[in-house]
């Protein structure tokens, strides 16, 4: 190799072999201690001011064998005929969701379907909402409580004129807590796929 006059030989343009074993114990030196300084693992934890709503609830939902439903049966037994438990107001608590109506010897009673909750230290649930009145005569059938929403079928009458034996009406409505209340709206139907 040449060196032309103008340029002159600089010492760490040739390489030796002390220069492979100095970057090499230099690369070593530096995933070692990549090894050593990591990261803390990645998780998918909410920030901390919604962890709270996706705590365990640790306080028991309320029982509606022991709430007192405004419903007059008369001599008719009280009927729970559905419940569904979850925490529809986003405060940490449980409340029960639940299909009432009146034992009837025959044909199908109308449901209500109200919303229980209860304090810490109150004996005995309380209702906080009706959803369906048994006087709109409706039947519930599907019934269920997720993601904070209350969710049913509804068999209803689409005038007093048809028989109780055969509702001509189907719904499906949804309630979820807004704003204070309980906002009733038509769920999407489901697709088949």
């Amino acid at each position: 190799m040449q060196q032309s006059a103008a340029v002159p030989e600089l010492a760490h343009a040739t390489t030796r072999p002390i220069h492979w074993v100095a970057t090499a114990t230099a690369l070593a030196g530096v995933i070692a201690l990549s090894a050593v300084l990591q990261p803390g693992h990645a998780t998918a934890a909410q920030p901390s001011h919604t962890a709270a709503k996706a705590a365990p609830v640790t306080a028991p939902a309320p029982d509606p064998a022991k709430a007192a439903f405004p419903l007059d049966c008369g001599r008719n037994k009280l009927v729970v005929q559905k419940k569904a438990e979850g925490d529809l107001d986003g405060d940490g608590r449980p409340e029960t969701a639940a299909v009432v109506h009146c034992e009837s010897g025959m044909g199908t009673p109308p449901d209500g379907v109200y919303v229980l909750t209860q304090a810490a230290g109150d004996k005995k649930p309380r209702v906080v909402a009706t959803l369906v009145d048994p006087k709109d005569r409706d039947t519930v059938t599907e019934f269920t409580v997720a993601d904070g929403a209350v969710t049913a079928t509804l068999l209803g009458y689409s005038t007093a004129d048809v028989p109780s034996c055969c509702p001509d009406v189907t719904e499906h409505a949804k309630w979820q807590w807004k704003n204070g209340v309980f906002e009733r709206s038509t769920p999407a139907p489901a697709r088949r796929v």
